[in-house]
């Protein structure tokens, strides 16, 4: 279809204008060195820490082969793909002066942070050496990857849990306790070479959709939504990253009988046409970290050379959103907090909002605090209710709804996603935010720059 789309270019005698290139992607190997190394410092300068902030000494992770817990494949070396058979990892908080043991109940090292704790021939039974490594330290507390709240905490399996606790001294099961804010602690602290990273992951995401929203892939009349769909991800194939989930394309115009509501009544395919006002959702995955970017273009009328100046106007909205809340961010302040500030000061500054943004980071819809859902404006139950920390990275998700006279009246949303770290005290889009919407052909310079 790619092809197709080229050789109609040339007939038309449309020249593709994008020409911006996608930043270095390393290979494996070097992208497992990386990662390694990065797994190291993480677990040296975020690990201690949290351990001692949440008053656990002892963090016991298990997982079995195919059944892996969310927080265990984020610290198995690069070269372990998944858990292998029954692995036990435990961490021992000696304290600041010797800082953490980190144990594998394995009979081999897991990578070179958790060291071989266990020799099979020595005693057979996996469960009384875990048992074994607890009686000789006496930790005060054990934390497990249960909780009610976050997925990404409840890793340990059922037939696992019992397994343990029947196992388990009497003694040490009242010490037993939930992992869940080690857990997401770990997984939304970003460290100063992932920050860094992840500018680089947000500039690649970006200049994917500029390449899928120009005349290198959609000639209008020609190109449906699902062939941009498709476009992205066989350029996420060719560059050989991944994705976390399936991009979506759709589509926004005049015409009185089309619904523009992207997510319950969306159709699957639609031919692109000049005058329609794209949006898509898209994100990628590399190193480990993923991203999660939604973005608009306008396909140009023949007579037209810039987008009008009333969607520009409807544009602007969605930037005051993006604003709005992020400025309510500050340690300790609640997902439902800012939701409830921001909804609040978007009403008396007359832009009519909905918010549902959430972290980013070892997964797209990442653990942390949970800014509203798309049909949870009141709040979120949970995950809501826990606090914004520093160093934490946030895909800034949200629409502003805006009534167009020129289309009838027709209320066009404007559907914005962009990485923002939060760190001093304030919010930085990573790779900058979109600003103003794209054309197909292009008639701008891209820029992401801005704040």
């Amino acid at each position: 279809m790619r092809k197709l789309f080229l050789m109609l270019a040339v007939l038309l005698g449309i020249a593709p204008a994008f020409s911006q290139e996608i930043p270095k992607i390393l290979p494996l190997k070097e992208r497992a060195v990386l990662q390694d190394e990065l797994l190291d410092e993480r677990f040296k300068s975020v690990l201690p820490n949290l351990m001692r902030k949440n008053g656990i000494d002892m963090w016991v992770i298990i997982a079995r082969e195919y059944n892996e817990d969310p927080v265990i494949k984020t610290m198995l070396p690069s070269t372990w793909l998944n858990a292998r058979r029954r692995t036990i990892l435990v961490i021992y908080d000696k304290g600041e002066s010797q800082g953490l043991e980190a144990l594998a109940v394995a009979r081999y090292n897991v990578g070179t942070i958790f060291k071989s704790a266990w020799q099979p021939e020595k005693e057979a039974n996996q469960w009384k050496r875990l048992i074994q490594i607890i009686e000789e330290r006496k930790p005060k507390k054990i934390a497990l990857d249960v909780s009610e709240q976050y997925a990404h905490a409840d890793g340990l399996s059922h037939s696992e849990h019992e397994a343990l606790m029947s196992n388990m001294p009497a003694e040490y099961k009242s010490k037993v306790t939930s992992a869940e804010r080690l857990c997401v602690g770990w997984l939304e602290t970003r460290t100063p070479r992932e920050i860094a990273l992840y500018e680089m992951l947000d500039r690649i995401t970006h200049q994917i959709i500029a390449e899928a929203f120009s005349e290198k892939v959609i000639i209008p009349g020609v190109t449906t939504t699902d062939d941009v769909v498709w476009y992205l991800r066989e350029r996420v194939a060719e560059l050989r990253l991944d994705t976390w989930f399936h991009p979506t394309v759709d589509i926004q115009r005049p015409d009185p009988d089309k619904v523009n509501w992207p997510y319950d009544r969306r159709p699957d395919v639609e031919v692109i046409m000049p005058g329609d006002l794209l949006h898509c959702d898209f994100g990628i995955t590399y190193l480990r970290l993923n991203t999660d970017v939604q973005e608009m273009a306008y396909v140009l009328r023949p007579d037209e050379k810039q987008v009008p100046d009333y969607l520009n106007k409807a544009f602007s909205a969605g930037n005051r959103l993006q604003d709005i809340m992020t400025g309510f961010f500050k340690v300790g302040m609640t997902g439902n907090q800012i939701l409830a500030l921001s909804l609040r000061k978007a009403e008396q500054d007359g832009v009519v909002a909905q918010i549902y943004s959430h972290p980013v980071g070892y997964h797209g819809h990442a653990a942390g605090p949970a800014i509203g859902m798309w049909d949870m404006q009141g709040g979120v139950p949970g995950t809501g209710e826990y606090s914004i920390n520093e160093n934490t990275a946030y895909a800034v998700e949200l629409n502003a709804k805006v009534k167009i006279p020129e289309w009838g009246n027709k209320e066009v949303r404007v559907m914005l996603e962009e990485q923002g770290l939060f760190i001093n005290g304030k919010v930085h889009y990573i790779d900058g935010r979109q600003k103003t919407i794209l054309t197909i052909p292009r008639r701008q310079k891209i820029d992401h720059l801005g704040q």
